[in-house]
């Protein structure tokens, strides 16, 4: 039975330094490889035939991180030894333009917390000079249909390491949560959602870390 894997990336080095991110390509810290390779572990058992990431380095180390902790999969190596990760702009996280590289908490002192938490969790506000939730959803969701469909479909698994708000688009565009109610959404690092499917579309998720279904 085939599946598709979502895996946020672990902790980057301004997740913990509390700064907007957005597009500019931050690694992990120690932490979040531990947190790669823990959520690795959790796939152990699962065959997996592709692999697919953002561009930015913090996505596509977790993705080769949790694979080597998974183990196998040899046959998703190149001749080097190499993950074989199909990587593409449209699943970056959400660009938080004049925001971005700014401490969260600062911010909010300097234009209220109640207009940071719009431009953070609203669904259509964008911050100045990025993108808003629907606009995430306008790129991840056809790129999606376009790229990653056809392979369900076709009865691969499919693991992609994305962003949180990568995730939170792509829960909107399979239908599984509403403009609505994605922003209470919390996509944990490091933790794979398994998506369960029928006709090869998802319609159910769950976190692969012991809990119950993802709130």
């Amino acid at each position: 039975m085939n599946a598709l894997l979502l895996l946020r990336h672990g902790q980057s080095t301004w997740n913990a330094e509390n700064r907007f991110t957005g597009f500019v390509d931050v690694d992990l810290t120690e932490a979040g490889e531990a947190e790669a390779r823990k959520g690795g572990r959790a796939l152990r058992g699962l065959k997996i035939d592709r692999l697919y990431a953002s561009t930015l380095t913090r996505a596509i180390r977790t993705v080769e991180l949790a694979m080597e902790a998974c183990g196998d999969h040899e046959q998703l190596r190149d001749s080097q030894g190499r993950w074989l990760i199909t990587t593409h702009d449209d699943l970056r996280e959400r660009d938080y333009g004049d925001l971005a590289g700014l401490n969260k908490a600062e911010t909010a002192e300097r234009y209220g917390k109640e207009q940071v938490h719009i431009w953070r969790r609203s669904y259509d506000v964008a911050p100045p000079g990025g993108e808003s939730l629907a606009d995430v959803v306008a790129r991840v969701g056809p790129y999606y249909e376009r790229e990653i469909l056809p392979k369900l479909q076709a009865g691969e698994t499919v693991l992609v390491g994305a962003h949180g708000n990568t995730v939170r688009a792509l829960l909107v565009a399979l239908g599984l949560h509403g403009p609505d109610e994605i922003s209470g959404v919390e996509i944990p690092t490091g933790v794979p959602l398994l998506f369960e499917l029928e006709d090869g579309r998802p319609v159910s998720y769950r976190l692969l870390d012991g809990s119950a279904a993802a709130e």
